[in-house]
């Protein structure tokens, strides 16, 4: 197998892109970044060692991607501007021309090239306002969706793909709404084989976290190199809830979505951890202090940002029913592989995380 990986440099395509080698020693795999996020090309020295080809380029270019050699198998598209706070101070330029365009351009690469396409969406498409309305009940730690509800498209379980995504939901969120609407064009006008991953948080190893994306990897970060945190939004209490994704789970997908693409083209599926892998700010504090042995202060904000929500939890009921996929590691699991990475990179990482 051939395989291109856009935005192979960052934290999902990477994780990806070495899980597909390692999986695979006589597959070829080619990693394609901008390298713009910093960290990125930490990644490199780890993809010379094990035999990943790396191209410097830019999805926004065409000329980037027509100058990758040869034909591919599978173009796994994960290039993208990953801040919901994109554009939110300024032009939504960057964001839009990257996971709008830039998305445009990889699916034209992979018609050229006769690529099947995975395209790593995101929850954010779903509506801010009626994600705020879903009713939930605030427990001593968290916040849980409550038994009732009024909105179609949520459950106890979580949050389904009939979700409303007609009102707005940040541009980060409407980029790639629209970047949706296009793999399903291509894939009715061309007769393409893509598939539609909606993901939830992606957490674990590898990631180079700050407040916007990434918060996760950060909050243990900083449990490692003892500095201070603050619970922000909805009261300041921590009760804020996201279910979470080992990026070796998505791994696991995709392998599922590769080898059933007649079953799964075309479709939209929600991807995470669900309410069995998800977690409150407040209860990712005791992880992180019992993983590292560190208690750092953590202050309070009440102050709500506009584009955050109190609680999202995938229910990826559909991909279990269609591909029998069932994420294995817990949020505990996670914390311990992030933690294990930072203090086994502790010299690398202090310039980013320290």
């Amino acid at each position: 197998m051939r395989l291109l990986v856009t935005g192979g440099a960052g934290f999902v395509g990477s994780s990806l892109a070495l899980a597909f080698r390692q999986a695979d020693p006589m597959s070829e795999v080619v990693a394609f970044d901008n390298l713009k996020r910093r960290g990125a090309e930490l990644n490199l020295p780890s993809f010379r060692k094990i035999g990943i080809d790396f191209i410097h380029g830019d999805v926004r270019t065409p000329s980037d991607l027509d100058d990758v050699a040869g034909a591919f198998d599978v173009v796994i598209d994960a290039s993208a501007e990953p801040s919901v706070l994109a554009g939110l101070s300024g032009s939504p330029r960057y964001v839009v021309d990257t996971n709008l365009a830039g998305t445009v351009n990889c699916l034209e690469f992979a018609r050229k090239r006769g690529a099947a396409v995975v395209f790593l969406s995101t929850s954010r498409v779903y509506s801010i306002a009626p994600l705020r309305n879903v009713v939930l009940d605030e427990l001593s730690t968290r916040f849980q969706i409550a038994a009732i509800q009024t909105l179609p498209g949520v459950a106890p379980e979580g949050i389904r793909e009939d979700f409303a995504t007609h009102l707005p939901r940040s541009l980060y969120g409407a980029s790639k709404l629209a970047s949706e609407l296009f793999v399903q064009e291509y894939v009715h006008t061309y007769g393409m084989k893509a598939v539609i991953n909606r993901c939830g948080v992606i957490a674990g190893p590898g990631q180079f976290g700050k407040v916007d994306q990434g918060v996760f990897t950060l909050w243990v970060a900083n449990h490692v190199f003892g500095k201070p945190l603050k619970y922000t939004g909805f009261g300041g209490s921590g009760k804020q809830v996201r279910d979470l994704l080992h990026p070796l789970d998505l791994y696991d997908l995709v392998v599922r979505e590769l080898a059933s693409l007649d079953t799964v083209s075309g479709r939209v599926l929600n991807v995470g951890g669900g309410q069995a892998v998800s977690t409150s700010m407040l209860e990712l504090t005791g992880l992180c202090r019992e993983e590292t042995g560190v208690e750092v202060p953590v202050g309070s904000d009440p102050a709500t940002n506009p584009v955050d929500i109190p609680l999202y939890i995938t229910d990826a009921s559909e991909a279990r029913r269609l591909l029998g996929w069932v994420p294995s590691r817990d949020a505990r699991t996670i914390v311990q592989d992030i933690s294990t990475w930072i203090r086994s990179n502790r010299e690398m990482l202090t310039p980013i995380f320290g």
